[in-house]
C-alpha cells in the first residue's frame, strides 16, 4: 500500500528531515509513528499526503508515486487518502453534516450518494444526533470525530492521522482510539504519529520509530520506547 525508496527531504535552511528512509506499510496494516520532537516524524507523516515532497526518492501510495506527481494532481490523491489533524480543521460556518459532505460535494456526488455516505460514517462516529451544530458548539472530541468521519466518507484506502489525540483528554483519546480500531476492522489501512505512549503500549500495533531523519526501529506489537 505505501512504499518509500530512498527518500530524502532536505530544507531551504539545511535540516536534513528524512535521510534515507526505506520503508513499506501493506494494506490493511495499523502503524505508529513515533519519535522525539524535530526528528522528521511529521515531515514522515506530511511526504505521505504530499503536504511536503521529497527532495529525492520514491513515495508509492496504492500504486501512486507522490515524488513525481504533478502538483495540479494532487487534490485527486487526496480523494484517496483520508487525514485527520491534531487540531480538526473543520469549516466553522458550515454544521457537522455540511462539514463531512463537503468531502463529497467537491467531487461532484450525486445529493443521494452524500445523504446516504454522510448519515452512515456520522453514525459509524456517534454523531448522528449532532448533526446541525456548529464547530464551536461541539466539544473537542467531538469535533475530532467530525474530522474523522471527513476523512473516511470517501471510503480511502489509506488514512494518515497526525496526533489525532494532541488536543483531547486521556478518556476522549481512548473513545477516538475506538473509532479508528474500527476503520481499520473494515480493511483500511491507517498510519498514525503519535506520542502518546499510553495508547501505544495498551493498543499495539506496528511501530516504526523516527530519530534523525531515520527509521531506528520497525517493530509488530512493539512499544512507545525510543532512544531520546
Amino acid at each position: 500500500m505505501i512504499v518509500m525508496k530512498d527518500v530524502y527531504k532536505k530544507y531551504p535552511n539545511g535540516v536534513v528531515a528524512a535521510n534515507g528512509i526505506n520503508i513499506e506499510i501493506n494494506r490493511g496494516e495499523f502503524v505508529y509513528v513515533v519519535g522525539p520532537s524535530g526528528a522528521g516524524k511529521s515531515t514522515f507523516i506530511k511526504m505521505m499526503y504530499r503536504e511536503e515532497a521529497p527532495t529525492s526518492g520514491d513515495i508509492i501510495i496504492n500504486g501512486i508515486n507522490l515524488a513525481t506527481l504533478r502538483n495540479k494532481r494532487v487534490p485527486y490523491l487526496r480523494r484517496q487518502i483520508g487525514v485527520v489533524f491534531q487540531d480538526f480543521k473543520l469549516l466553522p460556518n458550515l454544521n457537522v453534516y455540511e462539514n463531512v459532505a463537503f468531502a463529497l460535494e467537491v467531487i461532484e456526488e450525486t445529493p443521494q450518494d452524500i445523504r446516504k455516505k454522510v448519515n452512515d460514517v456520522l453514525a459509524l462516529v456517534g454523531l448522528t444526533q449532532k448533526v446541525r451544530m456548529f464547530p464551536n458548539e461541539l466539544s473537542g472530541g467531538e469535533q475530532q470525530r467530525v474530522s474523522i468521519a471527513r476523512s473516511i466518507v470517501n471510503v480511502p484506502k489509506v488514512v494518515i492521522a497526525d496526533e489525532p489525540t494532541g488536543n483531547l483528554d486521556p478518556d476522549t483519546s481512548w473513545d477516538i482510539m475506538k473509532i479508528f480500531e474500527e476503520i481499520n476492522a473494515r480493511g483500511t489501512t491507517i498510519v498514525m504519529a503519535t506520542h502518546n505512549k499510553e495508547i501505544v503500549n495498551t493498543i499495539r500495533h506496528r511501530v516504526i520509530v523516527v530519530e534523525g531523519g531515520l527509521i531506528t526501529r520497525d517493530e509488530y506489537g512493539g512499544e512507545y520506547a525510543y532512544e531520546s
